[in-house]
């Protein structure tokens, strides 16, 4: 089968945020999700979950979107010229938590479907998506089991997927300007449409499936850990990063504001408090530096493990 099914995307991408956000509120003593549901004026529309001030999330966004239009936006058409008068459907779901704790690293995940159409012409359509994990104070056996989760969410779909996108995280993940990447990475993939529909759906759904997988774990061992002034400072300033890799390079957000969708949804990805300073270096053997050091550069993670 190669005709997407539109109708079991859309109920796969409800049923996710459903379990993500039971999911997280089972983390959650103090706070619980409210939902918000919207409608776009041009077409479509969706519905923001957040979880705002909680003892573990300090805000944690999960959104759900179905948009459809009659012609695309710049961000859309600049690589993609054959996509130019077509109208559109885009179906995403999108996430980004913010702990509160700086030992539990900030996660991000988003799953998505789109499809153009043009009278008398077979859809365009394609998946895309991931996960990745920006850690303030590092674990390395944390960071070694994001990725084994990450590598089994690829295996059943193709023997190279988790290495492509692994790879394509990491170059994808990369604050050009700063010369650094913005975490340890995870998965990143896009015009997704490999061997019929079928096993492109199965392979968007695998990596949906297995984010809680990859996180849970690391928040259950990390969200108890003593911290300080010097932490929450650090963690605050790193979280500068994210905003600027968000608001300058994300393609999601830059399709949301050009396609007019809702912005407070779009911009729900950035963390309610971040720092920023000018020229500000880790004093050297410092936890800070070790950041910077021993996890900012893309490696091979699995290969590091121990057998």
């Amino acid at each position: 089968m190669n005709t997407p099914d539109i109708e079991a995307v859309r109920n796969y991408l409800l049923g996710l945020q459903d379990r993500i956000c039971r999911a997280l509120e089972q983390e959650e003593a103090k706070q619980r999700f409210t939902e918000d549901k919207w409608q776009r004026p041009a077409g479509g529309g969706g519905r923001t979950r957040l979880l705002a001030e909680g003892a573990v999330f300090e805000q944690a966004g999960v959104n759900f979107s179905d948009v459809h239009g009659d012609s695309l936006p710049a961000s859309a058409t600049a690589q993609r010229p054959e996509l130019a008068g077509r109208s559109f459907r885009a179906l995403g779901v999108s996430l980004v938590i913010h702990p509160r704790n700086p030992y539990v690293p900030t996660s991000h995940a988003n799953v998505r479907f789109f499809a153009a159409q043009r009278s008398g012409q077979p859809p365009i359509w394609w998946f895309g998506g991931g996960f990745d994990l920006t850690p303030y104070y590092p674990f390395e056996e944390d960071v070694i089991a994001w990725h084994r989760n990450a590598k089994a969410a690829c295996d059943p779909f193709g023997a190279d997927y988790h290495s492509r996108f692994k790879r394509w995280c990491d170059e994808y993940f990369f604050l050009k300007h700063r010369d650094e990447p913005r975490g340890v990475g995870g998965l990143f993939f896009d015009d997704f449409n490999e061997q019929g529909f079928e096993h492109s759906f199965g392979f968007m759904s695998s990596v949906g499936d297995h984010y809680l997988d990859a996180y849970l774990p690391i928040v259950r061992r990390r969200k108890a850990t003593v911290y300080g002034e010097r932490e929450r400072d650090f963690q605050l300033y790193r979280r500068g990063r994210y905003v600027e890799f968000n608001l300058v390079y994300d393609r999601g957000t830059l399709f949301g504001l050009q396609s007019g969708g809702r912005t407070e949804s779009i911009l729900m990805s950035l963390p309610p408090l971040v720092k920023w300073r000018y020229n500000w270096r880790p004093e050297p053997g410092s936890p800070e530096a070790r950041l910077y050091e021993e996890f900012l550069k893309p490696k091979d993670w699995l290969r590091t493990a121990a057998p």
